[in-house]
């Protein structure tokens, strides 16, 4: 593993959570776990031409999941931030200075066979600005059980990681280890299930009991109603909240739910936004919940904190937030 660049200052909080899914912990660290990618960005306006040219900007940018939620909280102020990722050797020290900038400790592994993993974002530039995902998972979905130590867990208050984990089976198993030792170490696990489509391909009832023992969940609204069969994202965020102890349902414009024992406790409204790429909205809005817990607010002020971040992050092209300064 390599890993470079240091955390941000510490935030503050005004509220004081208790439980096991909600320590408070400020100053401590939050190591993610997950993907790091490579997008390009193609952002055009209307449908795609069949068999000839369609304009388009296009962009390069780091991206991923795992990485994308790292950045936004080490933006919102956590202490520090941890990344523990694997890329390919192609754009290894591209991707270590674009972590480090943003104020990410990075840990990647580099994969020796795999290149690095590339989405292709497609954008449409009308009012929606919708995307539309061509995935090479590369080297992000070859973390494997022996690039894990529990010595990654040293000075952490929380573990969050991407569902994108779950859709391959080395990384599966690693998963299993990590969830493992933070039971041991009495760290908080927060996942993010990460894509409706590939939850379809891995199947509803696998997904949960792989999840069996994480505090947070954090679906969009299509991945609760999956996950659930419920067509309702309030129904399904309290469904769901009867097997993790907090449910934080993303629903995009319609704002967030914050759902717990059955039951929707909190409808965190939206911030309005005018759209220009929604690529990694979600992630925004996860990374900044977290290192809201972390600076010790409560769970609905944490999701509204995530809902201004969501909506900054659409009106950005690409899914990471700002550079500091």
């Amino acid at each position: 593993m390599t890993g470079t660049g240091a955390g941000t200052g510490a935030g503050t909080g005004t509220s004081r959570p208790t439980g096991r899914e909600e320590r408070s912990a400020e100053g401590a660290a939050l190591l993610v776990v997950g993907d790091v990618i490579t997008d390009v960005v193609a952002r055009h306006r209307g449908p795609l031409a069949g068999g000839t040219d369609t304009a388009a900007s296009i962009r390069t940018v780091p991206g991923g999941a795992g990485a994308n939620v790292a950045c936004w909280a080490a933006h919102r102020g956590a202490a520090e931030v941890r990344l523990l990722g694997r890329v390919g050797a192609d754009a290894a020290a591209w991707h270590e200075r674009e972590l480090a900038v943003h104020g990410v400790c990075p840990q990647l592994v580099v994969d020796p066979r795999a290149p690095t993993g590339t989405v292709i974002c497609l954008v449409d530039r009308d009012a929606s600005a919708e995307r539309t995902f061509l995935t090479d998972s590369g080297a992000s979905l070859r973390l494997e059980p022996a690039d894990w130590s529990d010595a990654l867990l040293d000075g952490v208050a929380r573990l969050h990681l991407s569902g994108y984990l779950l859709f391959s089976e080395r990384s599966r198993a690693l998963v299993k280890v990590a969830l493992k030792a933070a039971r041991a170490h009495g760290v908080p696990v927060s996942l993010d299930p990460a894509s409706a489509g590939f939850l379809t391909e891995l199947g509803v009832e696998r997904f949960l009991a792989l999840v069996e023992g994480v505090d947070v969940l954090l679906p969009s609204r299509d991945e609760a109603c999956l996950l659930t069969g419920l067509a309702d994202a309030a129904d399904a965020a309290a469904e769901l909240s009867l097997r993790v102890p907090l449910v934080v349902a993303k629903q995009g414009r319609e704002g967030a739910l914050v759902a717990r024992s059955g039951k929707v406790c909190a409808r965190v409204p939206a911030v309005p936004a005018t759209p220009r790429d929604t690529t990694g909205a979600g992630d925004a809005f996860t990374g900044t919940f977290l290192g809201a817990l972390l600076a010790g607010a409560g769970p609905e002020e944490a999701a509204a904190e995530g809902c201004r971040a969501g909506a900054r992050a659409v009106e950005r092209v690409g899914g990471r937030p700002p550079l500091p300064g």
